[in-house]
C-alpha cells in the first residue's frame, strides 16, 4: 500500500503515481534539507556576511508556486536580518522592472525555482543585474541542469540545489515548494540552525501525522460535491492559503474554482463567495495574539450562508471552535514558530487536490486535459527592456 491509502497499482493506472509519492515523500525530504543546509552553514554564512551590510533590500522571487514562498517568508527575512524584504513574483518583476530595480540600489534577489526554466526566471536576474546598482543573488532551485542553475553573471552567486527527489516530476509542486520554504527558512535563520533541530523533528512528526492519520479522511472530504473552495490564512500562512488556492486548482484542472485570503481581509467582501456548494479551510495562526482575529472571523461565519463543510487546521487547539474536520496536529503541547508550521499546513490541500482529481476522473501527475497548463511554462516572450 501507498502510504496516502492508495494501491499502487491503481496510481500507476491513474497517473498519480508521481504526486501521490511526492507529497508522501516530504517529511524524510525536509530532514535531508536540513542536513544538507546544517552541513553547507559555512560556506552560505560567508557569502551572506559579505552581502548583507552592502544591500539596501532582499527581494524574494519567483514564478506561480515558486513565488508564494516568498508570501511565507518575508516576515522572518525582515525580522532575522534586519533588512527590508519584499516578495514580488518574476512576472511583476518582468513587466515592471523599473517599478523594483533602480540605479542607486545594491540588492541581493532570492530566486526559488524547481526547473529553473521558465522564461522569467532567467530574465529577472539579468534586469536586476542590469538595472541595479549592484545584486548580489542567492538561488534556491531544484534542477542541476536548469537554465537558472547554470546562468552565467559578473554579479555575486550562490547556489542552493536541493537533493533529487526535490525535483518533482508530477506537473503540481509539492516536494518542492516546502523544501524550498524550509530551505529559504533555514537561510534566514542561519545563525540559530543548530536550535532550530528539535523543531524540525517536530515538523516531521506532524507531516507524518498528516499523511498516516489525516490523508484517508481527506480523501472522505474528496467525495463530497462541492464546487468552490476558499482558503483562509494569515501572516505566513498567507502564502499557505495562496498556494493551496493553485495547488487544488490546477490538480482539478480548474474545475473546482479556489479563492484565498487573510481571515480579516475575507470580511470586506469576498465572504460573499460562501454558499451551500463551498469548502472553506481554515488555517490558523499558532499565535495566540493572530488567533483572536480568526477566531472572531469564524464565529462571524454564523451569519449569512452556510459553507457546505469546513475544515481547521490548526496545530494545539482550536479555542473552542467546531469544524466538519479538525486537523489536530499535537497532542503534547509542542509548539513550531509560525513560519516553520506554514511547511507541513500545505499538506491537506496537496491531498485535498489529488484526491479530488483522482475523483474528477483526472491524472493528478498530468491533470490538464487541454494542455492549457504544463509542468513548465511555454511560449513566454521576453521583450528588451
Amino acid at each position: 500500500m501507498c502510504p496516502l491509502d492508495l494501491e499502487i497499482p491503481l496510481i500507476k493506472e491513474a497517473g498519480a503515481l508521481y504526486t501521490a509519492n511526492e507529497i508522501a515523500g516530504q517529511p524524510e525530504l525536509w530532514l535531508k534539507i536540513y542536513r544538507q543546509i546544517l552541513e553547507d552553514r559555512d560556506r552560505i554564512s560567508s557569502y551572506l556576511t559579505e552581502a548583507l551590510p552592502k544591500v539596501s533590500k532582499i527581494i524574494l522571487t519567483g514564478a506561480g508556486t515558486s513565488a508564494y514562498i516568498g508570501l511565507s517568508l518575508h516576515g522572518i527575512f525582515n525580522r532575522s536580518l534586519h533588512v527590508h524584504t519584499d516578495a514580488v513574483a518574476t512576472t511583476d518583476l518582468v513587466s515592471h522592472p523599473g517599478d523594483y530595480f533602480f540605479d542607486y540600489d545594491t540588492i541581493m534577489l532570492v530566486s526559488f525555482a524547481r526547473s529553473g526554466n521558465s522564461p522569467e526566471s532567467t530574465a529577472v536576474v539579468d534586469l536586476a543585474d542590469k538595472l541595479c546598482k549592484k545584486c548580489f543573488h542567492l538561488i534556491i532551485t531544484c534542477d542541476p541542469d536548469g537554465q537558472l542553475a547554470i546562468w552565467r553573471t559578473e554579479s555575486p552567486k550562490f547556489l542552493i540545489v536541493l537533493p533529487p527527489e526535490a525535483n518533482d516530476k508530477g506537473l503540481a509542486m509539492t516536494g518542492s515548494y516546502s523544501g524550498m520554504l524550509l530551505s529559504g527558512l533555514l537561510l534566514a535563520r542561519l545563525k540559530e540552525i543548530t536550535q532550530l533541530a528539535p523543531q524540525i523533528d517536530t515538523l516531521h512528526s506532524y507531516g507524518k501525522k498528516i499523511l498516516e492519520v489525516f490523508a484517508p479522511r481527506i480523501k472522505e472530504v474528496a467525495s463530497i460535491d462541492f464546487k468552490r473552495v476558499v482558503f483562509l490564512g494569515s501572516g505566513p500562512f498567507y502564502g499557505t492559503a495562496t498556494e493551496s488556492n493553485l495547488k487544488l486548482q490546477e490538480l482539478t484542472d480548474g474545475n473546482i474554482i479556489c479563492k484565498n485570503h487573510s481571515y480579516l481581509g475575507f470580511r470586506h467582501g469576498p465572504k460573499a463567495v460562501t454558499d451551500e456548494e463551498t469548502l472553506i479551510v481554515f488555517i490558523f495562526s499558532n499565535n495566540p495574539f493572530v488567533m483572536q482575529y480568526e477566531r472572531d472571523l469564524v464565529l462571524s461565519m454564523r451569519k449569512g450562508k452556510k459553507p457546505l463543510f469546513t475544515i481547521g487546521i490548526f496545530e494545539t487547539e482550536a479555542n473552542g471552535l467546531e469544524f466538519d474536520l479538525e486537523i489536530k496536529l499535537s497532542e503534547s503541547g509542542s509548539h513550531l514558530d509560525e513560519e516553520i508550521l506554514t511547511i507541513c499546513d500545505i499538506l491537506p490541500a496537496q491531498l485535498l487536490g489529488m484526491y479530488k482529481s483522482l475523483s474528477l476522473g483526472l491524472n493528478p501527475d498530468s491533470p490538464s486535459e487541454s494542455g492549457a497548463i504544463s509542468r513548465v511554462v511555454e511560449n513566454v516572450t521576453i521583450y528588451k527592456y
